[in-house]
């Protein structure tokens, strides 16, 4: 069973946790200014990248706060979890089990 590291709880399983989407999401600050392009854009598109990304999660049956994590979407490996409002860490990338 994979563990994450919930920074309020300590480690978790998986189980405890759902994804909440891509982390470091700011709303546009004039929403009635925005056409319906650049609002959809805001909605649904996301980077989705192949490696290290930055990710919400909520820890719904332990604390139930939001924090953010660094995945590797690769191996499903998490590097880092900080709450929200903090920088996000340098990247490590995963290391490679022979």
């Amino acid at each position: 069973m994979l563990l994450i590291e919930c920074p309020f709880c300590g480690a978790r399983p998986e189980l405890e946790f759902v994804y909440g989407g891509e982390a470091h999401i700011a709303r546009p600050a004039a929403d009635a200014d925005l056409t319906p392009g650049q609002w959809a854009a805001y909605l649904y598109a996301r980077s989705n990248t192949r490696g290290v990304h930055a990710e919400r999660w909520r820890h719904t049956r332990g604390c139930g706060r939001f924090f953010n994590a660094l995945r590797d979407t690769t191996t499903d490996q998490f590097i880092a979890t900080y709450e929200i409002g903090q920088a996000r860490p340098p990247s490590v990338p995963a290391q490679k089990i022979p």
